[in-house]
């Protein structure tokens, strides 16, 4: 939010919070040009307009810069799911309005988006552990689609991390060749995935539509 106008005391909680803000847009803007490991501090400071040790003074290293545009993104995305679900009464329509969330969420920061589907995997063991961590996070969304298949016993035990792990990696695909914008026309037929293995193709085509 803009300060209002005139003479202030800004607290040094407010400045640091926009400080790392800044700093976090940076690595994503650069990562998104140059990859993660083509990045460095250097390019990331002069990206933000900022002092080298101010960097330091926010992170360690870039990798825990990136970590923490890792965690917000996923925080952020997931925060948008469960609002959006929150006030549909079906699942179905709950999985609907879900992954429209999360498919403009993606559309929207395709810096942030990169980094979480696509620099993850090459940027050490613990940005994997946080890309293992947000599929996982969506696993008991979509569990609760057993609670009304009629044949949900007979599901396969890993048919949440198939479902999950498609999305992402159609996901992925669409960033590595620059049509993020695409995602959302891609809605309907993703519901269908989702939904066919729980209700049929026949309620899986109504909910889509």
């Amino acid at each position: 939010m803009r300060p209002p106008p005139g003479r202030q005391q800004l607290s040094r909680e407010f400045i640091a919070r926009h400080q790392r803000t800044r700093i976090v847009s940076a690595l994503a803007e650069e990562t998104m040009a140059k990859g993660y490991q083509g990045v460095t501090v250097a390019d990331i400071v002069r990206r933000a307009g900022i002092a080298r040790n101010t960097f330091y003074e926010n992170f360690s290293s870039k990798e825990a810069c990136f970590l923490a545009a890792q965690d917000y993104a996923a925080d952020e995305a997931f925060r948008r799911v469960v609002e959006a679900a929150a006030e549909i009464e079906s699942w179905q329509g709950r999985v609907v309005a879900g992954l429209t969330a999360f498919l403009a969420a993606v559309a929207e920061e395709p810096e942030l988006a990169r980094i979480c589907f696509v620099e993850a995997h090459s940027a050490g063991d613990a940005a994997k552990q946080r890309y293992e961590e947000s599929l996982q996070t969506f696993f008991p969304l979509f569990k609760v689609g057993r609670k009304v298949s009629p044949h949900g016993e007979q599901l396969p035990e890993t048919l949440e991390e198939t479902i999950v792990g498609g999305i992402y990696w159609i996901i992925a695909k669409r960033i590595v060749e620059g049509k993020t914008e695409e995602l959302e026309s891609l809605q309907g037929e993703l519901v269908e995935f989702i939904l066919t293995p729980y209700v049929g193709v026949k309620a899986a085509k109504r909910a889509a539509s």
